[in-house]
């Protein structure tokens, strides 16, 4: 069984030689371990510090393309060098790479497709109180949505089996983390967390700029996941939300039209029609994009095959 460690990388010469270093060498039910590294398009030297740290390849952009496209591109890549599982890590060296073994274990053993590190973010101490609210927060929308249990969900420290590789598909430029597990669980994949370390910081997070940026990031990767498999609920529910409000405004209408005449009412009813009318197209936006997401899992499964025969081991 082969194992490739995948590490997407931007400007990392710094910190790359640690995060190699603790790989680990040997583990239990695998024959091979190789390292990737994706160049992000870096301006520094961290190619010439992977070659030199002996990385089995290296590979990727001339220029930034983001966090998101390099880690497609690895999983890509490691798919075509033969890997039965994929670990994906940070160059930051944020996760102790001994825990891989731990990570890989319950693909080995056949009991899951897809293994996120469990970061326990509320004992990081460098978290701040509202960073750990926002992944509480954050990781219970993402359980919800993707029907599984996983509660650090934008951990970046996984393992997929060649299986789960082959059905990634990443639409978002800015993180897979979200997305991946949406997409996933909705395709009902074994997802399942295991318990993982961390290091001390070695700089500040890249991803984004700002709080605010993350959060809004983060809500429209999340919506736009989940509407590609849902999108009737979703069109349904944001329907509703305007119908019933206009369907109340027009039943008070008609409750003064036929007591009192409905005198000084007309802008109600104005507005009611509105809203019903607003609500009634979204519904049948629903139901549209609800065609069009149907239409997506059939070339998702196309595509599924097309990939298995191109990178049939």
């Amino acid at each position: 069984m082969k194992l490739i460690i995948q590490i997407p990388c931007f400007n990392e010469q710094e910190t790359l030689p640690q995060t190699f270093a603790d790989l680990p060498k040997k583990i239990e039910g695998i024959d091979t371990i190789e390292v990737l590294v994706i160049n992000d398009g870096s301006s520094d030297k961290t190619v010439e510090v992977a070659k030199s740290l002996g990385v089995n390849y290296v590979v990727g952009f001339s220029s930034n393309r983001g966090l998101a496209k390099a880690f497609e591109h690895g999983i890509e890549k490691c798919l075509e060098l033969g890997a039965d599982i994929i670990v994906n890590t940070d160059a930051d060296n944020q996760y102790k790479g001994e825990d891989i073994a731990e990570l890989v274990k319950p693909i080995i053993n056949g009991e899951a497709d897809l293994v996120v590190g469990d970061r326990n973010t509320k004992s990081i101490e460098h978290f701040s109180a509202s960073k750990k609210l926002l992944q509480k927060v954050g990781s219970g929308i993402v359980r919800k949505l993707s029907g599984t249990s996983i509660p650090d969900a934008v951990s970046g420290f996984r393992a997929y089996s060649r299986e789960a590789a082959i059905m990634v598909n990443i639409i978002s430029d800015f993180s897979y983390t979200a997305e991946n597990l949406i997409q996933l669980g909705q395709k009902r994949l074994r997802i399942v967390s295991v318990p993982v370390r961390t290091n001390p910081v070695t700089r500040k997070s890249r991803l984004f700029k700002s709080i605010g940026s993350f959060i809004s990031n983060q809500a429209i990767t999340i919506t736009r996941a989940y509407s590609t498999y849902k999108a009737l609920k979703v069109f349904t529910f944001l329907g509703l939300l305007i119908l019933l409000p206009g369907i109340a405004g027009f039943i008070r209408f008609l409750y003064f039209y036929f007591t009192s005449g409905g005198d000084g009412h007309i802008q109600s009813l104005i507005f009611s029609t509105a809203f019903i009318i607003v609500g009634f197209v979204l519904i049948v936006l629903g139901v549209i994009a609800d065609l069009i997401s149907t239409n997506r899992k059939l070339l998702e499964k196309l595509l599924y095959h097309v990939k298995e025969e191109k990178w049939k081991k």
